[in-house]
């Protein structure tokens, strides 16, 4: 073989390997995929899916990221057992469906909070108790937290054939809640029959009339075009703040490099605020939306609102018990709200 076809043997096989070498030696973006059973219009959805894509910006394509929405991987009852055993990536699951595996995200029921307004208790729950509980989830589900929780909103009762104008209303009502012991005993203090009917589901449930009336927001009840499920009036006694968890599977986490890792807090912590801002905006207009479909909204009044939660307030240390809350917990939480109450 001629010293000239040797060369070209040589740089033929140099043209071969160079690229397999260069494949080898480069990492394959992680794919990081996140969770939701809420529809697509529903503002948690494009919350997350905002999140999504300026990781996926941020990361300089080291990271892949996918949504899906509308329970096609998972229904939030099941995405907590799914982060724990790294079958998805991310999910922000409400605090209601986290209470059977740490109680405490139940606080937000406590009849202290009844009533009270958004910004008063994101206060607390972006202090130190939520800190708390923060701590709490990730040692028991093995996920690491982003940051502060996502807010869906102040959440009211939706009623198909009964009028509600006052509490005595919900007397025999059976109610669909989104789950928790919480909210199991607040439609017990009212008289209510509670139910728990997952959210995609909830549309057609109504058609049929396996409950009378649901416990939720403005926001959801809109997204979900529920007046199409024949929901007619609501009584809006901001009853609890439904706040949504952001997390991530440890099983994930532990595969990022400390820089990603930070990445993943960075861009939350950096988006949060509007998120948070958008989610109030999307609960005001979906109210508008709601009243043009011929929903019938009874406001109860300040003072009725405070009437209500003395009593309820009697009860408190029962609910405390039953929702296995953690006593010290419940002190520190019910003492900064007392406080804000007093300075407001």
């Amino acid at each position: 073989m001629t010293i000239l076809r040797r060369g070209l043997f040589a740089a033929a096989a140099l043209a071969l390997v160079l690229p397999l070498a260069h494949m080898a030696g480069a990492q394959a973006p992680l794919t990081f995929r996140g969770s939701l059973d809420t529809s697509a219009t529903h503002h948690r959805t494009i919350s997350i899916g905002d999140y999504l894509k300026k990781v996926e910006e941020a990361s300089g394509g080291t990271i892949k990221t996918q949504l899906f929405h509308s329970g096609q991987l998972y229904k939030d009852v099941n995405v907590a057992k799914a982060l724990r055993d790294g079958g998805i990536e991310m999910a922000a699951p409400g605090v209601w469906v986290l209470s059977g595996f740490i109680p405490d995200t139940d606080i937000v029921q406590l009849p202290v909070f009844y009533g009270q307004s958004l910004e008063q208790q994101l206060k607390i729950f972006d202090g130190p108790v939520g800190q708390k509980i923060n701590a709490e989830i990730e040692r028991k589900l093995g996920v690491k937290v982003l940051g502060p929780w996502l807010n869906l909103g102040l959440s009211n009762y939706y009623s198909t054939k009964k009028a509600l104008n006052d509490f005595a209303d919900l007397r025999g009502l059976k109610i669909r809640t989104s789950g928790g012991a919480g909210q199991f005993a607040r439609a017990k203090f009212f008289g209510a029959i509670p139910n728990m009917t997952p959210w995609p589901d909830v549309p057609l449930a109504l058609a049929q009339g396996t409950f009378d009336a649901l416990s939720t927001s403005n926001e959801s009840t809109e997204s979900a075009k529920l007046y199409d499920s024949g929901v007619k009036y609501v009584f809006e006694d901001h009853q609890f703040l439904g706040l949504y968890i952001p997390m991530v599977s440890g099983v994930f986490w532990n595969k990022l490099t400390p820089a990603q890792q930070k990445l993943l807090v960075d861009v939350w912590a950096q988006n949060i605020p509007t998120y948070r801002k958008n989610m109030e905006d999307a609960q005001q207009a979906a109210r508008k939306t709601l009243m043009e479909h011929g929903l019938v909204f009874v406001v109860p009044t300040p003072a009725q609102i405070a009437a209500m939660r003395q009593k309820m307030m009697a009860e408190q240390d029962a609910i405390a018990r039953e929702l296995k809350l953690t006593p010290d917990l419940v002190k520190e939480a019910t003492a900064e709200m007392e406080q804000a109450q007093k300075t407001q």
